[in-house]
């Protein structure tokens, strides 16, 4: 369940040829930020093996699961910098904003559609909260269900930028 983290990219371990010096000191930091939380992690496996409170180790591997997406979005971003820096032919792994390439109205409606449903998603998990709020300290309920809002605001603040995006585009 634990173990370490299964996405390493070597491309994302050296750094960019060529590259300017803003390139070269960023680059730089998302490789230490990576490896700090790699470290972070092995702190976190440790701390879910030895735990014998079995809602802790449940609460451990939720970040853990965060860390994993965590690092592998750090090596996404460093070796993006590195194509970019390098003019690789492939292009970057995080990819350019290119929403003038598709149909914005198709992309705003869908958005659109998307975030009416986290929209109710939010208000039915604030109802499930206030029902559940009884039980706050007898279980991990309460913390999981503001766990899954502020998921949910993330999803909503992604939709926006895609919308927002494609409304941009659409416009020139």
């Amino acid at each position: 369940m634990y173990g370490t983290f299964p996405y390493m990219d070597n491309a994302a371990n050296t750094p960019p040829i060529g590259a300017s010096a803003w390139d070269a000191e960023l680059f730089a930091m998302m490789r230490s930020h990576v490896a700090k939380e790699r470290s972070l992690l092995g702190e976190y496996v440790l701390a879910a093996k030895e735990t014998d409170s079995k809602a802790l180790a449940y609460l451990v591997d939720l970040l853990i699961q965060d860390e994993r997406r965590h690092h592998r979005i750090f090596l996404d971003l460093a070796a993006s910098l590195k194509a970019e820096a390098e003019l690789n032919e492939e292009g970057p792994t995080v990819p350019r904003v290119d929403f003038d390439r598709t149909n914005a109205a198709a992309v705003i409606d869908v958005t659109n559609r998307l975030l009416e449903s986290e929209r109710d998603d939010l208000r039915e998990l604030k109802r499930i909260k206030q029902m559940i709020n009884v039980s706050d300290g007898t279980t991990l309920w309460p913390l999981l269900i503001e766990i899954m809002q502020r998921d949910t605001d993330k999803h909503i603040a992604i939709l926006r930028f895609a919308n927002r995006q494609a409304k941009r585009r659409k416009s020139k």
